[in-house]
Order: structure tokens, then C-alpha cells, then sequence
């Protein structure tokens, strides 16, 4: 995205749903509705058994194999239907949201992707139907971000035939009621430990443990419901057939089901983020202060329209990249790859964009709550609302599936990775932005008579920026680039800001296309313009923070000077009005209404 242009029916938009895919969010939305939103109060005094039931009720729904082929009891149904049930499953508490997701996700992939078949036809059934509920252990106490130092052993055995797993593995989702583990360890072999994982298929039954023992049920600041334990093996026994793809592949299968995972973990937040922004609307058109609605101060209508804009951006960006993915994955399918293979390489290819999209709606959704909590004051530090509960089921959304640290940095480092295997061609535009800042400006000035325009000249702008920052980078650091990570992390930002704010631009002019005369055009329209005016406001900070500790004296002023020229509008929008006119629309409608929800 950084390097081509993608055309707007390029994109995915949820107003593309088919019949099929919107039956499957209503029946997703519907199941929250009755089952879950009722019993809130449930979720945050650690009902566990409410969880585990109504995952295996989502199983009998066919909500646990939405993109699992039929051969297997799963729907085969495409990513983007996968990631809009997820979307829409999630919106009540974290509690569920999480299992469900390490269940659908980390727990299940792992046996599609690179499982035998033999593994596939015993454990993908009953994963799919909810007989069986999946949990995946690699982090351990002194391996958490760095999973390949993870000290949990598998040693052969002289008859050649099984392992002894021996080791201890802690923040296992789904841990409690699990009767499927994926189990990393380091296989030990006449003494000798290999230096990569290798991953292992357990099964669990509490009559015949095999040597696993669960730890206590961890009392958790949020996601309470959700069950999270240790998981001890004691020289568990494991036949060599139960070995997960190769020796020594274990990292790989953990990272690329972790790319899966994030780009779930980003679907999986949107719909309760949602619901915090439908509930700070109600609750600010309701609370009369100083005789009036608060909903009509200034300060408020600022919050719902920096909310709304990033919500807007968010599932844009979320539809964007399940499209994509899917179109990788009937690319590759086309070639006669078999299907598990085409969707493990899509979604290698596109770790980038999960990454991008786990970690901007994660910190989306802390906002949210966190403004959602400041709309209600008082009342939403209590209990008594719903505000405080999402508030501390958004926190740990930064951290799992990768910390959002981890994620920038190896955003960049996949990137770079990219270029130097010529994946992708970013020489070419980094000599490309550095001749154009020694040369004379351009004068000519885009058609601003269509009002995205502007923003779309300002993407353009914020992607040689990128340039500018990172072959900047490359040329003063060379190899000690990934040492310097609050330069790479910067780098991350912009990629970021540049990918949240062509989603949104993609999806408006996409919809504008399609069903002009619509009268929530003119709000999309303002959503996209005010996200793209923060993308350029944070890319502004970030760039300049980069340049002024790697350049100085005259080079550090020609740069300077980029910074400018690439941040600097043309017709600097109206901000404030852009914000009055955001919430004037939600205040009115009461709720988010936009993309068909």
C-alpha cells in the first residue's frame, strides 16, 4: 500500500455484504443480544461457566468454523465473513471475545494450517462443533515477546515412538475448559536440545490428565470471565505423530497463526467499541447540565467526532485487509496451491497489514472506553454502567496477540525484509522523494472541488514522508536500524497513520461510487477528512522527532523543511466545523449507523 496505488473498488466496504454475510451478522449480533448483553453483570463476577457454555452453543450455531472447509464441519466460508462474525460476536464483553477468538483463531488454525490429515479429520470436528475447546501454550515465565526462549522440553524417548513434554506455560486462554492444547517445546534428543520449537497436538481429560496440570484461575484487572490459568506438564507423553508440522517449525506456525490472531483481535474489538460509542451518544443526549443536553458542548462534540472518525477508519481498514487476504488466497488457489497452503501464504503476506490493524484499533478502543468513561464522569467510574467494564476489557487488547510494541517493530522488520528479498521496490521512491526535495516544488495544485481530494493529496504527501523518514533511517543506520527502536517505532507510526486514513478515504470514494445521493455520504465524507487531518498531525510529530536525532546543520534543515512541504495542506480544512458537523449527525441519528450497522 505504500508503494502502489489501490483504486476504491479495489477495496472491500461492509455495505458489500452479500445476502448470505449479512444473515450471518444478524444471526452473530442477535446470539449477543439474547445471550450475553442480558448477563453482563455474570461476565464481570467471573462466570466462567457462562463462557464455556455459550462457546459450545456458538459450535452448534456454526459460529466456531465460519472459514474451516465443510469436509471438517466448518462453513468454508471466505476470511471476510470469518472476520465479520467475529466483529459482530464480540460486541458484549471481552470476556467471551477472547475465548472465542484464541479458540477460532490460535486454538483451531494451527491444526488447519499444518495439521496432517490425519490431524485434521480427529481434532478440526470436534473444534469446529464445540465438543472441544482450543487453547495454545507458548508463553512461559521468562518467554513472553521472545517466544523461541521458551525452556519447556519434549525429549525422545528410546523407543523412538513418543515425547515427554516437561515444562510450565502461563496466560493460557481457554485453559480451564480446554480439551485440546497446541503445545511449543524444544525437543531434546541424546542430550542434545534443538535451538528452535517444534509444536506438538494434546489432548486434555481431567479423568486421565497425562501429566498436565492447570494452575488457579488468574484474578485478572479485566476479560474476567475468561479463563486464564498456567498450564504445567509433568513428562506428559505425546506420540511422534501428534508433532505439528516439521521439527524445529514451531516459531514459524506461532507467528503466522499470530498473524491470523491479530487480525481477529482487531475484528474481535470493533462491535463492543461500538456499542461504548452508542452508549457515551445515548448517555450525553440524556445528562442535562446547565439546562441542556451536554451532548450540545463543545467539548463532548469533540469526543464523539474523534470516536466516530476512528471507528470509521478502524472497519474500514479491518474489510480492507480480510479482502485482501482473501483475494491472495483465491490467487494462490488458482495456481492448483491447495487451499490450506494458498491461506498460510496469504496470510504471510499480509502480516504487515494484521499487524497494522491490531495495533491502531486496540489503542482505538482504549480511547474510546476511556472517553466513553469521561462522557458518563462520575457514573462511569461505577459498576453500575457499562463504560468501566469495557474500559478494562480494552486494556489487555494492547498486549496480547504480540504487545503493540512488538507489533511496530515488526512491521518495519517485515517490511524491510520485503525490499531486500525484492518483494517490494522501495528504492525507487526513497531517490524518488529525496530528488524532489533538492528540486523545485511543483505548483500545480489538485481538482479540490471533489471533497476528498484534499485528503487524498495529503495520503499522497504523508507516504513520501514515509520515504523521507525511513530512507533517512536505512542510510544513517544502516544494519543498527533494528537497534534503534524508537526510530523504528516512529517509521511503524506513520505506516500506520498512512494505512488507517487511505482505508477510510478508499471506503468513502468506494461508496460515493456506488449510492451517491445517500445522506450518510456527507458524513463519511467528514470522517474521512478529519482522519486523515490526524494521520498528518501525528506523522508531523513522528517524522520530526526521527530526523532531529539522525540529521543536523544544513541536512537537518533541507529535511526539515520535507517535513513541512509533505504535512502542509493546500487548503487547510476547517477542524472545528468538520467536528461540530461529525456529532451534530450522531447526536441526531443516536447512534453509530454507518457501513450497514
Amino acid at each position: 500500500f505504500l508503494v502502489k496505488e489501490t483504486k476504491p473498488e479495489e477495496v472491500f466496504t461492509l455495505e458489500d455484504l452479500s445476502e448470505e454475510q449479512q444473515m450471518m451478522a444478524e444471526a452473530a449480533r442477535d446470539y449477543v443480544d439474547r445471550e450475553m448483553w442480558p448477563n453482563k453483570e455474570r461476565f464481570e463476577k467471573k462466570d466462567y461457566a457462562l463462557v464455556e457454555r455459550l462457546l459450545r452453543e456458538a459450535g452448534e450455531m456454526g459460529f466456531l468454523g465460519i472459514s474451516i472447509p465443510e469436509e471438517y464441519g466448518g462453513l468454508g466460508m471466505d476470511f471476510v465473513t470469518a472476520m465479520l462474525v467475529c466483529d459482530r460476536i464480540s460486541g458484549a464483553t471481552g470476556s467471551f471475545a477472547t475465548a472465542y477468538g484464541a479458540h477460532t483463531g490460535i486454538g483451531t488454525m494451527p491444526v488447519y494450517l499444518y495439521g496432517t490429515e490425519e490431524q485434521k479429520q480427529e481434532y478440526l470436528p470436534k473444534l469446529v462443533s464445540g465438543e472441544w475447546i482450543g487453547a495454545y501454550c507458548l508463553t512461559e515465565p521468562g518467554a513472553g515477546s521472545d517466544a523461541n526462549n521458551g525452556k519447556t522440553k519434549a525429549t525422545l524417548q528410546d523407543d523412538g515412538e513418543h515425547y515427554l513434554i516437561n515444562g510450565q506455560k502461563m496466560w493460557i486462554s481457554n485453559a480451564g475448559f480446554a480439551q485440546s492444547f497446541v503445545v511449543f517445546a524444544k525437543i531434546e534428543e541424546n542430550g542434545k536440545v534443538d535451538k528452535k520449537l517444534s509444536a506438538f497436538l494434546l489432548t486434555y481429560d481431567p479423568e486421565n490428565p497425562n501429566g498436565i496440570v492447570l494452575g488457579e484461575e488468574e484474578h485478572k484487572l479485566g476479560i474476567r470471565a475468561s479463563s486464564t490459568r498456567q498450564v504445567f506438564f509433568n513428562n506428559t507423553k505425546v506420540h511422534k505423530s501428534q508433532m505439528l508440522g516439521k521439527r524445529e517449525e514451531g516459531l514459524k506456525i506461532a507467528l503466522n497463526v499470530l498473524n491470523i490472531g491479530r487480525a481477529k483481535l482487531a475484528a474481535g474489538i470493533m462491535d463492543s467499541t461500538r456499542r461504548v460509542f452508542n452508549e457515551s451518544v445515548r448517555y450525553a443526549n440524556e445528562r442535562v447540565q446547565f439546562g441542556v443536553p451536554i451532548a450540545r458542548f463543545g467539548a463532548i462534540k469533540e469526543k464523539i467526532a474523534r470516536m466516530a472518525a476512528k471507528i470509521y477508519a478502524g472497519e474500514s481498514a479491518i474489510y480492507r485487509e480480510a479482502k485482501d487476504t482473501d483475494d491472495k488466497i483465491n490467487e494462490f488457489a488458482a495456481t492448483g496451491m491447495p487451499h490450506h497452503e494458498a491461506e498460510r501464504k496469504a496470510f504471510e503476506d499480509y502480516a504487515i497489514e494484521a499487524s497494522i490493524i491490531k495495533v491502531f484499533v486496540s489503542e482505538m478502543a482504549q480511547e474510546v472506553s476511556d472517553e466513553g468513561v469521561q462522557i458518563y464522569g462520575g457514573m462511569g467510574f461505577s459498576e453500575d454502567t457499562p463504560m468501566e467494564s469495557f474500559w478494562r476489557d480494552a486494556r489487555i487488547t494492547r498486549i496480547y496477540e504480540g504487545t503493540n510494541e512488538i507489533n511496530r517493530l515488526v512491521t518495519v522488520s517485515m517490511l524491510m525484509r520485503k525490499a531486500m528479498k525484492g518483494q517490494i521496490d522501495l528504492l525507487t521512491p526513497a531517490k524518488a522523494v529525496a530528488k524532489e526535495l533538492t528540486g523545485i516544488p511543483s505548483f500545480d495544485k489538485p481538482d479540490y472541488s471533489d471533497p476528498l481530494e484534499q485528503s487524498a493529496e495529503m495520503i499522497r504527501k504523508l507516504k513520501k514522508l514515509f520515504f523521507l523518514v525511513a530512507g533517512t533511517a536505512v542510510q544513517k543506520l544502516g544494519d543498527k536500524l533494528v537497534h534503534n527502536e524508537q526510530v523504528v517505532m516512529n517509521a511503524a507510526d506513520l505506516m500506520i497513520q498512512i494505512y488507517l486514513a487511505e482505508s477510510a478515504l478508499l471506503a468513502t470514494r468506494k461508496k460515493l461510487a456506488q449510492d451517491p445521493d445517500n445522506p450518510k455520504r456527507r458524513v463519511e465524507i467528514d470522517l474521512t477528512n478529519l482522519m486523515t487531518w490526524y494521520a498528518v498531525d501525528q506523522s508531523r510529530t513522528k517524522a520530526a522527532e526521527v530526523i532531529r536525532n539522525l540529521a543536523s546543520g544544513d541536512e537537518a534543515r533541507i529535511m526539515e523543511l520535507g517535513i513541512k512541504r509533505f504535512t502542509k495542506y493546500d487548503q487547510a480544512p476547517d477542524i472545528i466545523g468538520l467536528r461540530e458537523r461529525i456529532a451534530d449527525y450522531f447526536n441526531k441519528e443516536g447512534r453509530y449507523n454507518l457501513n450497514g450497522y
